[in-house]
């Protein structure tokens, strides 16, 4: 059964959310710490990559070729994932794509256009 968007927004949302949490916790320098924020941030990018391509250019635009070039770096090359550049992407793009994808669901459950 295919899910719905706004199931794959929840879910999505879900697993920032967690690493978030994690980031809070501790840092990422602690090897479990930062293996989990991959798991958890690969995961919620490939919910949103279920979500229909002309919805999804909506939401992230330009920015979803690099989402998703992410995702396949932690994916397929795990071992060579740079840690800088998950730090740069959970401190400054995470809080933000949290903040894309609440306002979409809000928006969703109100009937406002997106």
């Amino acid at each position: 059964m295919k899910r719905s968007e706004a199931e794959l927004i929840n879910e999505a949302t879900q697993h920032l959310t967690r690493l978030s949490g994690y980031v809070e916790r501790s840092d990422l320098s602690d090897d479990i710490v930062f293996d989990a924020v991959c798991m958890r941030l690969s995961a919620a990018i490939d919910a949103l990559s279920r979500i229909e391509e002309t919805r999804r250019i909506a939401l992230f635009g330009d920015n979803w070729r690099a989402m998703w070039g992410l995702r396949n770096r932690i994916a397929h090359g795990y071992v060579t994932v740079d840690r800088a550049s998950v730090e740069a992407t959970v401190r400054t793009d995470v809080p933000e794509l949290i903040a894309t994808l609440v306002d979409a669901a809000h928006r969703r459950s109100t009937g406002h256009p997106t």
